[in-house]
């Protein structure tokens, strides 16, 4: 008994020192990012780990009132949110038909998207790109939502459908012997215990999209319609780099990141646990 109980206590004590140093890890890089951007570009290169001497807010002034970093920020935003409230409806469509509504052919069609977790989707850039100049989408916004909307409904229908699969059958013919449609039976019971999983397909699919580089650099050339990763890369000069404006600009974007994972989070981790885990 001695003997497991040691053993029991000596494997806590190493969980909780590698927890610890897991947090520094993560947290470090994140320390280091505010400070900088609190800090003048002089001061960055002659104090570059420490914290700043004083809380320098000019850089974040800078980006706000004369970078267009609003108008940055605000592409962003439409970019995500349409983006995700199309996955959303989208794939809990789909992945309500394919996991109660059986037909010949459906088994095929949930591989056929599940299969688009595993292809990148950079491989058609060319093709997507010459495709967004046929519809006339090029250098808009709509062009990288419509690509943003592709490439999260795989993982939404992988997602949503196992979690479907768990809901008894009874709710639904009880729902239709009381005179309820599909579509309602979909609104006002499947939607409701759909919403763990939902959080799951918001978050997981938020950050990619507010983080995407590649497809905004390919499809967007005006700076109207620039987003906070394209505008972010743009900072860095040929000659020299304001890595004060740069850390600002990085601190700021990560804020809608931080508190959509802190909002959903419980539901988050119940969603991927319930639905993706079990299915």
């Amino acid at each position: 008994m001695m003997k497991r109980r040691k053993r029991s206590t000596l494997s806590t004590y190493v969980y909780y020192l590698a927890m610890f140093v897991y947090f520094i890890v993560i947290m470090y890089p994140l320390y280091l990012m505010v400070v900088t951007s609190l800090k003048p570009n002089a001061e960055i290169f002659k104090n570059p780990l420490g914290p700043p001497r004083s809380f320098y807010l000019g850089n974040f002034i800078t980006l706000i009132s004369r970078a267009n970093f609003n108008l940055y920020f605000l592409n962003s935003l439409v970019v995500v949110f349409v983006s995700l409230f199309c996955i959303i409806i989208f794939s809990s469509l789909a992945a309500f038909i394919l996991a109660k509504h059986g037909f010949k052919g459906s088994t095929f069609l949930y591989s056929f998207f599940v299969a688009g977790l595993i292809i990148p989707i950079r491989l058609g850039t060319i093709s997507i790109l010459k495709m967004m100049i046929g519809f006339g989408l090029h250098d808009t916004l709509g062009s990288v939502i419509l690509v943003s909307i592709a490439t999260g409904i795989p993982f939404g229908i992988f997602i949503l459908t196992d979690f479907i699969r768990m809901i008894p059958d009874d709710l639904m013919h009880a729902a239709r012997i009381d005179g309820y449609s599909e579509p309602k039976i979909f609104s006002r019971i499947i939607i409701p215990l759909l919403l763990p999983a939902i959080a799951s397909v918001a978050v997981v699919n938020f950050i990619p999209i507010w983080n995407d580089f590649w497809f905004p650099l390919i499809l967007l050339k005006s700076q109207s319609v620039r987003t906070v990763p394209l505008a972010t890369a743009l900072l860095f000069g040929q000659f020299s780099t304001n890595y004060g404006h740069v850390f600002a600009m990085l601190t700021m974007a990560s804020v809608p990141v931080v508190i959509t994972y802190l909002i959903f989070s419980r539901w988050f981790l119940k969603g991927l646990t319930e639905g993706g885990l079990k299915g």
